[in-house]
């Protein structure tokens, strides 16, 4: 369990993050859903470990994030960021090998290309990580996330995953494979902490759902518990007409125009 309490970031005389409790639990996919510039990439990386609040904190089970050394950090948890920009010639295997050698793996050579076979890029070990497309870029470094977290389970201590908007430049069917890989690591016991975009693909995969707004978190629970007209309205400015079919525990969103919002 990975728990932040009173998080708040201030920068430039504003606030990015005010007060947000939120706690991550083992066995479990913790979706954050908002607008552009709620603050979810910001508390991503407080949760992570990149970035210090200014007020609050953040435990590991029960020690203090701030506690952990660098080398405990990476085999408690793994990062997948919006985009990441290499100034070396990497080959797609070498990126895919950083997370293994992170994790301690005896053949990291073997590890990374275990990894790009979860994520479906089997024989790219070769390529050139630049040359690849944005989406083919996306993919390795999910396998490097995999690579550094083979197991969501240590020492009998569940292990974490966040992910930064995993599916952005992805096709619909890399899309759910990427997230079925996340829900897959959560149900064998690893946490699991992803940002979205798409409602109706965080309203299917999340266990449980988190809304930030203006950087306080002003919903959370089950999909079919906090996605509704009113929210979407509220935290998106638009009309949203969300349905029940054809699962009712399962909300889908079709949006609409910002002129017929909810008033």
């Amino acid at each position: 369990m990975i728990r932040a309490q009173g998080i708040t970031i201030r920068r430039g005389g504003r606030s990015l993050l005010e007060g947000v409790d939120l706690t991550l639990e083992a066995g479990k996919m913790t979706v954050i859903i908002g607008p552009n510039g709620a603050g979810k990439s910001t508390l991503l990386k407080v949760l992570s470990g990149e970035l210090r609040p200014d007020q609050g904190d953040v435990f590991y089970q029960d020690r203090r994030l701030g506690a952990l050394s660098p080398l405990e950090l990476a085999r408690e948890r793994a990062v997948l960021p919006q985009s990441t920009a290499l100034s070396f010639p990497f080959t797609a295997l070498e990126v895919v090998r950083m997370g293994a050698v992170a994790h301690g793996s005896r053949d990291p050579n073997l590890a990374a290309r275990q990894a790009l076979v979860r994520v479906g890029l089997a024989g790219f070990e070769g390529r050139s990580y630049s040359a690849l497309s944005g989406g083919e870029q996306q993919r390795v470094q999910l396998a490097r996330v995999l690579a550094q977290m083979p197991d969501p389970m240590m020492d009998n201590r569940p292990r974490a995953i966040f992910l930064d908007e995993p599916t952005a430049s992805l096709d619909i069917g890399h899309q759910i494979t990427v997230l079925e890989l996340a829900r897959d690591f959560a149900r064998r016991g690893g946490t699991v902490l992803a940002i979205l975009h798409d409602l109706n693909l965080a309203a299917e995969f999340a266990d449980h759902l988190a809304i930030l707004h203006q950087g306080r978190l002003v919903r959370e629970g089950q999909p079919g518990e906090t996605i509704d007209d009113r929210t979407i309205a509220d935290v998106y400015g638009i009309a949203g007409t969300v349905g029940r079919l054809p699962d009712p525990a399962i909300p889908y969103v079709l949006p609409q125009t910002r002129l017929r919002a909810l008033r």
